[in-house]
């Protein structure tokens, strides 16, 4: 099914495959993607992918190694309301629980599956067994040390980022989901040690509304923070251009030893947010880009609200590690009725204009350049 090698450098890679059934049961119950943990994971088994990776079980994060970046008392209320599920507690409010992160019996159970499963793909990279890490059902970027946010209750890119930070002395941050990944910025942007960078959705009234192209870090963070705000419609072609002429400059600049990228898929044409309209290709070249550099590479995934495309997304994407091509045809499997009336993997861009324009885009991208010449 997945037959031919793209190249040798892709089919020899040393790839860990984060899962277990009881961790993809866990993450299934997530309130805005309910099944897409599983849907993920039945496409990558059905293309026959997981005989080509190591297959990791991971753990659940203790409290001690969440506390790496989320305060106690964040912690201790998110597990004392998670017991009951109770939703009326006064306190919850001010930890931004209820609206967009809804308190559910079990939550900090799922956020410890979470935070685990990235540190667990973090662990696998320090001691150099393998060369990219993936866990899909992580990449939860806006939480914050004191709250939830955006359907975030654990950041588990943050808790990734700073495990990598025991062994290698300069992480990038690389974050293509629609939204900007204001959690992570935030989280090192006093530091010279972590590189953020963020392509996303720049409009008014648009969440999180941080990202703009001059918030660039501060103190010994400044210029250590780089956001490259979009308009609506941006296609694969013109993404992947911004894509490269930023990290380009990124990686001389900043030369970092190791990277974490989020990969959320809301970006795609036919996700309910309606924004860009992108494929999978254009989003797997962005991710090639990344992979040549041959640095230990931690995948997470984030967005994605048409959950058949996420799956078709970070299928995709996961051929594209392995260097195998997929047959257009979805196999089989589980969830096959979800993947018509077309059942293939393709997903094609919609008609919609990019309010994209070319001037304004290069004058970005000449902005983060000269900013970036200030990085030491």
């Amino acid at each position: 099914m997945s037959g031919r090698e793209h190249s040798d450098e892709s089919s020899k890679r040393r790839v860990a495959y984060v899962y277990s059934p009881e961790y993809i049961e866990t993450c299934d119950t997530l309130s805005k993607v309910p099944n897409r943990a599983s849907m993920v994971h039945s496409l990558i088994e059905a293309y026959g992918l997981l005989q080509h990776m190591s297959v990791l079980k991971p753990r659940a994060a203790t409290m001690e190694e969440m506390a790496m970046f989320h305060t106690d008392s964040y912690l201790e209320h998110l597990h004392k309301i998670s017991q009951d599920g109770d939703n009326d507690d006064p306190q919850s409010a001010d930890y931004g629980l209820g609206y967009d992160c809804p308190v559910v019996e079990g939550i900090f159970d799922y956020a410890a599956a979470v935070g685990g499963a990235t540190l667990t793909a973090a662990e696998c990279l320090l001691d150099q067994k393998y060369e990219v890490a993936i866990n899909w059902a992580g990449g939860w970027h806006h939480a914050k040390k004191d709250e939830a946010s955006g359907f975030c209750y654990v950041n588990d890119a943050v808790l990734g980022i700073l495990k990598l930070r025991e062994k290698y002395e300069r992480v990038l941050y690389v974050d293509v989901d629609l939204h900007h990944g204001d959690g992570v910025e935030e989280a090192f942007s006093f530091t010279s040690k972590v590189m953020t960078v963020s392509l996303h959705k720049f409009s008014p009234g648009f969440f999180p509304g941080t990202g703009d192209l001059c918030d660039t870090g501060l103190g010994k963070g400044r210029w250590y923070a780089v956001n490259i705000p979009l308009e609506d419609g941006i296609q694969d072609d013109r993404y992947f251009q911004v894509f490269t002429s930023v990290m380009q400059e990124v990686r001389s600049q900043f030369n970092p030893e190791a990277v974490l990228m989020q990969l959320g898929a809301d970006t795609m044409a036919g996700d309910p947010m309606c924004s860009f309209n992108m494929t999978p290709v254009g989003v797997a070249k962005c991710l090639l880009h990344v992979l040549q550099w041959q640095l230990p590479t931690l995948l997470l995934g984030g967005g994605g609200y048409n959950l058949a495309n996420t799956a078709r997304c970070w299928t995709f994407l996961t051929a594209t590690v392995l260097g195998k091509t997929l047959s257009s045809e979805i196999p089989d499997h589980e969830f096959f009725t979800e993947y018509g009336p077309d059942y293939s993997l393709e997903i094609s861009p919609s008609c919609r204009p990019d309010r994209n324009d070319s001037k304004h885009l290069d004058r970005v991208i000449s902005t983060i350049k000269g900013n970036l010449k200030n990085v030491v």
